[in-house]
């Protein structure tokens, strides 16, 4: 059995992709501080021999044995990464290089969970892998946006000097069961409003638009791409390549949850991206992957998850 590190293991992604190594035959140690993970996540899991779960801080070294390592720890929401801004730039700069190091120890496989804020507000649409970004490096995303920035680069130059087995993926917006309710992430903030009644709130005139993914499809693609030939360290676009007005996503929530709400809007905050769509050329050609849950199926087994623990 492969040894695999996840480190973020009981955030939203994380969990989710310690479910599923475990259904491919995995032993999995999962290791987060519990900043945005949660136990509640994970604890379906404590009974099962082949997990482990660990609280720590990739800010600090880890030392432990494994054959594989996903570097997931991060807090990807604004109201979680603004709250603490350098620890979040902290996370992503020491803890890559803690982690870089221990796979570096190891000689095993890294792979970064990077993002499509490296794009920032793009002037290219949609979004290929060349393009640069167009990113504010003094604004109140930066610590996030910039972070993961240099966290490409320290994996790159770690490739490049030490001939590391390295893989980065640039995650989209994913959506589904395990989001946290106050994340201000827009699909959960839409679903929480809708399913209170309350009045959902579309920045701007909602004429922004997003490409969202279900978790199932993110997490096939992190696997495969881990699992893809050593020749293709990336940095590689997951995400679903459909792109839909935010104002369109709010009424759709409506829609499915039946909801009396009404849609209001607010001003847009500062640095904000306009669009954001992938371009997944090289993840259908090389990974052969690509999304395959449909905005309304995943959407309403989100809604499902949602009506679970606000009714608890």
């Amino acid at each position: 059995m492969k040894r695999v590190l996840v480190t973020g293991g009981a955030g939203f992604l994380g969990s989710h992709l310690c479910h599923t190594l475990l259904r491919n035959n995995c032993e999995v140690i999962c290791a987060d501080n519990f900043y945005t993970g949660r136990k509640a996540h994970v604890t379906q899991l404590l009974g099962n021999p082949y997990f482990e779960i660990l609280r720590h801080d990739i800010t600090f070294p880890l030392y432990v044995e494994v054959d594989e390592l996903y570097n997931l720890a991060c807090p990807a929401s604004p109201v979680h990464y603004q709250y603490d801004p350098v620890q979040t730039t902290k996370t992503s700069v020491h803890g890559s290089i803690n982690m870089l190091g221990l796979a570096k120890r190891l000689n095993i496989k890294i792979l970064q969970a990077s993002t499509s804020e490296v794009y920032g507000d793009p002037s290219e649409h949609p979004q290929r892998e060349e393009y640069w970004g167009n990113v504010n490096p003094i604004g109140p995303r930066a610590c996030y946006d910039e972070g993961k920035r240099c966290a490409e680069t320290l994996f790159m130059d770690y490739h490049r000097q030490h001939r590391m087995k390295i893989k980065i993926v640039r995650i989209f917006n994913t959506y589904g069961p395990n989001m946290l309710p106050n994340d201000g992430r827009v699909v959960s903030n839409f679903i929480v409003q809708a399913l209170q009644n309350k009045d959902i709130t579309v920045y701007g005139k909602g004429e922004q638009t997003r490409s969202f993914c279900y978790v199932s499809d993110m997490v096939d693609g992190m696997i495969r791409m881990m699992n893809s030939s050593g020749d293709f360290i990336g940095p590689v676009n997951l995400g679903n390549p459909q792109e839909i007005s935010i104002l369109h996503l709010a009424e759709e929530i409506k829609r499915l949850t039946r909801s009396r709400s009404r849609i209001v809007n607010a001003d847009l905050p500062l640095d904000d991206p306009i669009k954001r769509k992938p371009d997944i050329t090289k993840a259908r050609e090389i990974l052969e992957w690509e999304p395959t849950v449909s905005l309304e199926d995943g959407l309403k087994e989100t809604i499902a998850y949602f009506q679970k623990i606000l009714s608890e």
